[in-house]
């Protein structure tokens, strides 16, 4: 069987809305990180003893909400552009989620923790920046695979120029059907001047 072209392959849009829904759970995953507790420990607080210090993730890892916005910004980007646009993209994003990644893993410790610190959450915290980070690089690398076969915002809102160099692309049946569609008559010729 012949290998279809490019530009008579249909667009799926599976791949653009897989794409979307990752980079909006990396999204919200790394916002969502950022608002949980990262660090704590005990201080000397001179009259009032030892308290509890803590540092939420915004804090503590300030890259978390401009990764977040950053993939909220992508899926915009993913859903208008398309090629090569799309493609840079995407490997922005799924660089992007490497960095959530190594942001959410520098400095963890599993163990060590004095009484009262809440190490679950702390854990909970850099757990979801990770899982963020793989939900913003699998998303931009399904943006990135199927970057020229996903449909783009204002596709279908081509010139007519456009449209008959793509009709004539295309086998001869089909031309005559989009040619009834555009409501010409396909059995006569192309009419000169008048």
């Amino acid at each position: 069987m012949p290998e279809t072209p490019a530009a008579e392959r249909p667009s799926s849009k599976r791949p653009l809305w897989i794409a979307v829904v990752l980079l909006l759970l990396g999204a919200g995953g790394l916002w969502g990180s950022s608002r949980l507790i990262w660090f704590a420990e005990f201080r000397d607080a001179g009259v009032r003893g030892m308290v509890l210090y803590s540092e939420n993730g915004a804090t503590r890892a300030v890259a978390l909400v401009p990764l977040a916005i950053l993939a909220l910004a992508g899926v915009a980007g993913v859903v208008a552009t398309g090629g090569w646009p799309r493609r840079i993209l995407a490997f922005v994003l799924a660089a992007a989620g490497v960095a959530a990644c190594w942001v959410a893993v520098d400095g963890v410790r599993f163990g060590g923790y004095a009484d009262g610190v809440p190490a679950a959450e702390i854990l909970t915290g850099r757990g979801l920046a990770f899982l963020a980070g793989m939900f913003l690089a699998a998303g931009g690398l399904v943006a990135a695979k199927g970057a020229g076969r996903m449909p783009r915002l204002g596709a279908r809102y081509t010139t007519p120029g456009a449209k008959r160099a793509a009709r004539e692309a295309r086998d001869p049946d089909t031309q005559l059907w989009e040619a009834l569609s555009d409501g010409t008559d396909p059995t006569r010729g192309p009419t000169t001047g008048r």
